[in-house]
């Protein structure tokens, strides 16, 4: 079976983590653990990093630091992986979904404006499978209308924005590092951000609202929540991020060699790049047209039977039982691609026979 997508673990991850377990330095307090945010915030060249349990997690404190709670709105696209979305709900805010654009498949900027209400607090731009939303029009609306912005890079980590790295364009950036993300600590996610006490109050929530006193009691002012990475994950995030450029040239380079081998064939509409973007391709991401003479699921199983694992897109989180009553507007091509859209293997370690083989089977 050519997987989907797995880790890829070649440097220091031995090394670093043996560390932690004989100085027993294991759990959530250690060395390694600033040394990662302060290593990761070093390269995507933002203020401040916070660890997190999983991206999720950064999502939730991103939503509470910036005080987004009951009766707020947060726009979101509805064509993700549920989590973001969950995570609106989770602070007792309610998600309103706008469609998104085709070529793309990320957030429609066009049409964000029409679904603001006095209940608005925020954007929630998913720059999903490693394309960058357009942020220069997301934070226009955002000064405009006086609106927080969240950005979930948890697929996009490697991809820029005219130059800067995802997730530190908008108030505050999230990102996960699960397993199969571009680095990963089997679990883990980061919350990032260029105004320090938005990062601040993520990290003082994320430890319990932890305050030690004098004579070694702890006092928590408000609710908190242990929502902290241990030093044991984040010593394989620092020796995962000692190899992210290697990783990231990795994706590029598989999705070049994808679209060249797929570039005429007939039904089959690939990724694309706009101008301004650096897409990291962190999955390889096609469309199945009705002219390609059989359905996407068709060639899903086609795939499978040939030992290739493959995955259609995220289905629509406006059609999920939770969230079928949430405002949203027309979704046509949010549906469309949820019919349409199919991710195909891009491991960091995928050789190019089986590019070719992938390539040969859906020719």
């Amino acid at each position: 079976m050519i997987p989907l997508c797995i880790p890829e673990i070649r440097g220091n991850e031995w090394k670093y983590i043996k560390e932690c377990l004989d100085t027993n330095w294991v759990s959530s307090v250690g060395s390694y653990v600033n040394k990662f945010e302060e290593d990761f915030a070093r390269y995507i060249h933002a203020k401040k990093a916070v660890v997190t349990m999983n991206g999720t997690a950064a999502l939730e404190l991103a939503l509470r630091s910036l005080g987004i709670g009951q009766g707020d709105e947060v726009i979101v696209s509805s064509l993700t992986f549920i989590s973001p979305v969950n995570t609106i709900k989770y602070v007792g805010a309610e998600p309103v979904f706008v469609d998104v654009c085709r070529d793309t498949y990320v957030m429609d900027v066009d049409k964000i404006e029409k679904m603001i209400t006095p209940k608005t607090k925020a954007i929630l731009p998913v720059h999903i499978y490693g394309h960058p939303v357009d942020m220069d029009k997301v934070m226009e609306i955002a000064k405009k209308h006086n609106l927080y912005v969240i950005e979930d890079a948890t697929e996009s980590l490697g991809s820029l924005y005219k130059g800067k790295a995802v997730g530190t364009i908008g108030h505050i950036g999230c990102f996960s590092f699960n397993g199969n993300k571009l680095i990963t600590t089997g679990g883990g996610g980061m919350l990032v951000s260029n105004d320090e006490k938005f990062a601040e109050k993520a990290k003082f929530l994320s430890t319990q609202t932890k305050v030690v006193e004098e004579n070694k009691s702890f006092y928590h002012p408000e609710i908190g929540f242990n929502y902290r990475m241990p030093n044991v994950l984040a010593a394989m995030g620092c020796a995962q991020l000692e190899n992210i450029d290697e990783y990231i040239q990795a994706k590029r380079d598989h999705a070049m060699y994808y679209n060249e081998l797929l570039k005429d064939v007939k039904g089959i509409t690939l990724p694309i790049e706009k101008i301004g973007a650096r897409n990291v391709h962190w999955l390889y991401a096609v469309l199945i047209e009705e002219d390609y003479g059989i359905s996407r699921d068709e060639v899903i199983k086609r795939l499978n039977e040939k030992g290739i694992e493959a995955r259609p897109f995220f289905m629509p989180v406006h059609h999920m039982p939770p969230y079928k009553e949430c405002k949203h507007g027309d979704m046509i091509i949010t549906d469309e691609l949820g019919e349409r859209g199919i991710n195909l293997p891009s491991s960091v370690s995928l050789k190019r026979e089986d590019i070719e083989y992938i390539c040969s089977i859906l020719s």
